[in-house]
């Protein structure tokens, strides 16, 4: 991937030298690549359900299908949204709606998503919030990530309910009244430096998220012990293993699937937290065997990293 224009030096220049300049550069085949990559790697790592928040402006008419059926193909369970915002005009922001309403009317596992407060006016926020409720879904949503969305707060937490995903928390106030599930990622929130988020404050219950680094939720659990420990030395890995575990309950069907790990002191958060390597060997999903001996059954991985390499280079070109 070639480097930005220049270098970011805040979250908010992360955002438009970086991943918008990405996400308006995405086609349909694009994402699928992306898809079926994100899919294998996650029955690679032994994660059997993926909450994914996407976005491509210039492609959001099916995007969702696509992404769904790419999971599908894999064998993962997908939860999908597509991230509304007004970055694009008012015609992007009724789009963007418009998938999200398509795709769950259509019978597809779904949120109603929300890119940030900071990019959507008042208005658009009610409708998104308002669409979940007609659809009988949650609504996804990235709050107080970086500084620029240090309000998120006053504009989503009257309209916030206990099926919402507040991705990331970094500056939100515990008192705020944000109903829903905090979603914590550690990776990327110190790949951006946008600070802690130090989710043990919170009354909410607490999840575990990569935002898009990898799909390796042990890998998360890992880091968000030794990040919160950094933050305060009475942490132990039990809090963390408690944040991975509220996962099953956003996705209980999950409960059902099978992991056969690497190392047998897999479900002990205290050695799992200093082992490092730990892999999945087998991964049964509704009970179909969709990885043995560590490698996906239903496709084939090396020609989805091949065609993910061919993706991502048409991709590069365009920035």
């Amino acid at each position: 991937m070639p480097a930005p224009p220049r270098t970011p030096t805040k979250f908010l220049e992360i955002l438009e030298q970086i991943w918008w300049r990405l996400d308006v550069a995405l086609d349909l085949e694009m994402i699928r690549a992306s898809a079926l990559l994100g899919a294998l790697e996650a029955i690679e790592a032994g994660t059997t359900a993926i909450f994914d928040h996407h976005e491509s402006p210039n492609a959001i008419e099916g995007s969702l299908d696509v992404i769904a059926e790419a999971c599908a193909e894999v064998g993962v369970r997908v939860v999908c949204a597509y991230g509304v915002t007004d970055r694009h005009g008012a015609e992007g922001t009724a789009r963007g709606l418009a998938e999200n309403e398509r795709f769950i009317r259509g019978g597809g596992s779904g949120l109603v998503g929300i890119h940030a407060a900071f990019t959507c006016s008042p208005a658009t926020i009610e409708r998104s919030a308002g669409l979940a409720i007609d659809l009988g879904v949650g609504v996804h949503v990235h709050v107080a990530e970086g500084i620029d969305d240090a309000d998120a707060a006053s504009r989503l937490s009257e309209l916030s309910t206990d099926d919402w995903l507040l991705a990331h928390c970094v500056h939100l106030d515990e008192s705020a009244g944000m109903r829903g599930t905090v979603i914590h990622n550690p990776r990327s929130n110190m790949n951006n430096a946008v600070g802690y988020a130090n989710p043990a404050r919170f009354s909410n219950p607490v999840g575990l998220g990569s935002d898009g680094i990898g799909a390796s939720m042990l890998d998360e659990f890992q880091i968000a012990y030794f990040r919160s420990r950094d933050a305060d030395l009475s942490a132990t890995p039990d809090t963390s293993w408690s944040w991975l575990a509220t996962g099953w309950d956003l996705v209980p069907e999950a409960r059902s699937d099978l992991v056969t790990w690497s190392y047998d002191g897999v479900d002990d958060p205290w050695r799992l937290a200093f082992t490092p390597g730990v892999h999945a060997v087998d991964v049964e999903i509704d009970g179909e065997t969709v990885l043995k001996d560590a490698v996906a059954t239903r496709v084939d991985p090396a020609e989805i990293r091949c065609k993910a390499k061919e993706q991502a280079t048409r991709l590069f070109a365009l920035l």
